[in-house]
């Protein structure tokens, strides 16, 4: 695609950006982006999905099928996904509720032989562990309250984003084609294959990002069965692969598929060696994911500097929370789509890319 954003931009100077000016856009569009995010997230997330259906109601419309139900039925696909995930996600809860009473049981025996031991070793009155939790409860009256508005509201916000995600996504596919003539009208009427190049590499960028997740959670899955099945905990290729598959939803997800395996290898094996391995596993595991795995596989798919898909990474969470952990990856990639082949960027491109030289024009 030589020369598109040239041909899109006829008005751009070709004068270099410096480094000053794109930390300045960068600064003003998070500004933009982290009050806007009401809007900008769901919006976002609703592209991410179009772009990942439309090739299928392309498909299925293709086969005949009424584009109203080929995108009713893309959508349901989406969501039965999703709602698998959430089974999965319960299932652990409830599991874990089951093994309750053995499990506090243990923890509260746990808690007495550490008193005993405090005592005897080192001489220590350690009777305020057992009054810590009173403690808690009796100080916390504030603390409750907040947390119970901020609790309520991000209830709400999860609603608000699980009903808005999917009507925005209907619309953006049932309305594609009006979407692309608008955008169309922007520029003049022979830039038409041009615009048309440039959606067709985004929709890949999309597509690349997903196969990348893809990929990373089989690997994460397969790391964590293996030191699960070192530790000797039954049952680790279902765990590992659940826990994997739940890293999907950021920093909840890891935490509760390793409540079950904890509580059932520490009343299976009565140590508390057992469920100390299995948090070291999942750690050890989550920090190869987070800085070495996840930045290598979707960063060579979408040609990205491991560096860059990091900071993305941590600058996506500090803007829009979990949401922008998922969001800023592609959102990056298609910057530097656009970047590869504008000279003015070319200092971007060679700060986003992985040795490759943009493309001149």
């Amino acid at each position: 695609m030589v020369q598109i954003i040239k041909k899109l931009t006829p008005n751009l100077p070709n004068r270099k950006f410096s480094i000053l000016e794109i930390l300045l856009y960068t600064v003003l569009i998070s500004i933009v982006l982290y009050f806007g995010q009401t809007l900008f997230i769901p919006l976002s997330f609703s592209m991410l999905i179009s772009f990942v259906l439309y090739p299928i109601c392309k498909w299925m419309e293709k086969k005949g099928i009424h584009k109203t139900v080929s995108i009713f039925l893309s959508v349901s696909i989406l969501f039965i996904l999703f709602m698998g995930i959430t089974y999965l996600l319960f299932s652990q809860i409830v599991g874990f509720l089951k093994e309750w009473e053995a499990f506090k049981n243990k923890f509260l025996e746990l808690l007495i032989q550490l008193n005993g031991f405090l005592e005897e070793q080192y001489n220590v009155n350690a009777n305020f562990l057992s009054e810590l939790p009173k403690k808690l409860m009796n100080n916390s009256g504030v603390q409750v309250f907040y947390s119970l508005i901020n609790t309520a509201y991000s209830i709400s916000m999860t609603f608000f984003f699980l009903i808005i995600i999917p009507v925005f996504s209907i619309f953006i596919l049932y309305y594609r084609q009006m979407l692309t003539n608008v955008l169309y009208n922007f520029f003049p009427s022979n830039k038409k294959n041009d615009i048309r190049e440039v959606l067709t590499e985004t929709i890949n960028t999309y597509y690349n990002f997903v196969k990348g997740m893809l990929l990373v959670y089989l690997i994460v899955g397969v790391l964590n069965s293996i030191g699960l099945a070192i530790l000797g905990i039954p049952n680790p290729i279902a765990y590992g692969f659940i826990a994997s598959i739940l890293t999907f939803v950021p920093y909840i997800g890891i935490i509760i598929s390793s409540l079950l395996p904890i509580a059932i290898s520490w009343i299976t094996f009565d140590s508390m060696w057992y469920p100390l391995g299995i948090i070291f596993v999942f750690t050890i595991v989550q920090i190869l994911e987070a800085n070495i795995i996840f930045p290598l596989v979707v960063g060579n798919r979408l040609k990205l500097n491991p560096l860059v898909i990091i900071i993305a990474i941590i600058l996506g969470g500090i803007i829009w929370g979990t949401a922008g952990l998922i969001l800023f990856i592609p959102f990056i990639s298609i910057i530097k789509l656009i970047a590869d082949r504008t000279e003015s960027l070319k200092t971007l491109s060679l700060l986003l890319g992985v040795n490759t030289q943009p493309k001149k024009i």
